[in-house]
């Protein structure tokens, strides 16, 4: 593949958000450098600052509909990878204001951390913009190397190391199969771009290729069964890595799988529909039977993370438009929910330093504040209703109901109970066990934002989710010409098609 690369001034604009945050994480790096003094919360307040501009940016192309291809098709900008940049720096700036206090605890390289933070954000808001297989593999690569150093970063804490060093070895593998999956379909097309590898015919190389390259993928997201490395690293890494790394790499990810199986595959849904409906299944069931017998809020949390994504691959198996719709909607669901609930793990293990569940022991006793989020964005993560979770679940749901995927929304349904269960365990320990210790806990400015902030989106999306359903529908117009009843869905009293 040859091109000759020529930018002008429209297309460096479709490379403004990237540019300005590159500009702005080595701004940072400077002023940690050249004011050793200054204090490390204000490198916090900078990093966030700057991504706020990225924000605004990104706010005025999704409201402009600025979009465009560049270096060959390789790189481009839609409303679907607008969307999940949008999403990315939105989650980056609550990580970062979660980990203000945490990070005043590591003895060395405070200001290093957010320039890691913001360097993963940006290969991050690359993936979501990779139209093919090689620039898949380089930014998926390159968001990766900052989490290798992220979750290692407290050098004095066994687990910690433990975790880093699981997932570089891990990481290593997966990006193995992916670099195998491409070469296999690349051998078996001569194509890389989406679009392109969609126009040609199956064969078996380009079948096991696209196996390998799931694979990996999968490994990203801790689908199962390339779960492994989920529990001891979320364990192990920084609370406020934890809390990043269960979100933001999974949904520039779900970008990535969204575009292969949509287009470059979407002429042979029957193919991977299986696929997709077992690694669901597996993730829902593996994911909320085992946290049952966690005693660690972080573990527990992380096979929540599990079988969350499974939910989510029930959207991916449907194929349609309507799932494309379901999967954007539910990941906002579990933007703010999720984030919210790790904000509050921070906030009590920086406070007690414990991350037990047992520890929870009345803490509505201790902090009201806390204990209530920590209320909502479980019962959010569970699917209750008014709450955004629960609409996230319909939608999905709807979405492969439309698609007669019975089976998967019968075994979906029995694993919100079971979810119930485990979450109902932390609300019992809040609210009805005595605390081994009653004096009150508070936090810090900067965290009570990352709370509310998680508990406006928790509570705004299960009230009023109608502009985000319409964002969501309307970032994945290019998928409007899939097969499905969805694509031309009424708009009801609850307008949940596209």
């Amino acid at each position: 593949m040859t091109f000759t690369l020529t930018l002008s001034g429209a297309d460096l604009l479709l490379l403004l958000p990237e540019m300005l945050l590159t500009v702005w994480l080595c701004v940072v790096l400077t002023v940690d450098f050249a004011m050793p003094r200054l204090p490390k919360d204000r490198l916090a307040y900078l990093s966030a600052a700057g991504l706020a501009g990225v924000l605004a940016n990104l706010v005025w192309f999704d409201r402009a509909g600025i979009g465009g291809t560049l270096f060959a098709h390789m790189f481009v900008v839609d409303r679907l990878a607008v969307f999940f940049k949008i999403f990315i720096v939105g989650s980056t700036i609550l990580v970062i204001l979660a980990s203000v206090d945490y990070v005043r605890r590591f003895r060395f390289f405070k200001g290093e951390y957010y320039f890691l933070i913001l360097m993963s954000a940006l290969g991050m808001m690359f993936m979501v913009s990779a139209n093919d297989l090689l620039s898949v593999f380089i930014t998926l690569e390159f968001s990766t190397f900052g989490f290798y150093i992220l979750v290692a970063y407290l050098r004095d804490d066994v687990a910690s190391n433990e975790a880093g060093l699981k997932f570089f070895i891990l990481g290593v593998f997966a990006a193995g199969l992916l670099a195998y999956g491409i070469s296999l379909v690349y051998g078996e097309t001569g194509k890389l771009v989406f679009s392109d590898i969609a126009l040609t015919a199956p064969t078996p190389g380009l079948v096991i290729g696209f196996v390998l390259i799931f694979a990996a993928l999968g490994f990203k997201i801790g689908a199962v069964p390339f779960h492994s490395w989920i529990p001891d690293t979320y364990h192990g890494a920084p609370t406020p890595v934890t809390a990043f790394l269960s979100i933001a790499p999974k949904g520039a990810t779900f970008a990535i799988l969204i575009r292969m199986f949509f287009v470059s595959l979407a002429a042979f849904k029957p193919a991977w529909v299986l696929l997709l409906v077992g690694a669901s299944i597996l993730s829902m069931t593996y994911g909320n039977i085992v946290a049952i017998a966690q005693r660690n809020i972080k573990r527990l949390l992380a096979y929540s993370g599990i079988a969350q994504i499974g939910n989510i691959l029930i959207g991916l198996a449907a194929g349609t438009k309507m799932g494309g719709d379901a999967i954007l909607f539910y990941l906002l669901t579990y933007l703010f929910a999720n984030l919210g609930a790790f904000a509050i793990v921070i906030a009590v293990g920086n406070l007690i330093r414990s991350d037990e569940i047992d520890d929870y022991n009345g803490l509505n006793r201790r902090s009201p504040f806390l204990a209530f989020a920590m209320l909502v964005f479980l019962l959010s993560l569970a699917g209750v209703p008014p709450l955004a979770g629960f609409i996230g679940k319909l939608y999905i749901f709807l979405a492969a109901i439309n698609e007669g995927l019975y089976t998967l929304i019968a075994v979906g349904l029995i694993n919100i109970v079971i979810s119930m269960y485990y979450y109902l365990v932390v609300v019992k320990k809040m609210y009805i066990n005595e605390p081994t210790d009653p004096s009150p806990l508070t936090i810090s400015p900067p965290m009570k934002v990352v709370v509310y902030a998680g508990l406006a989106g928790t509570l705004i999306l299960g009230i009023y989710p109608q502009p985000f359903i319409n964002w969501a529908v309307a970032a994945t117009l290019m998928f409007s010409n899939l097969a499905g009843p969805a694509a031309a869905a009424p708009t009801v009293a609850l307008p949940l098609g596209g």
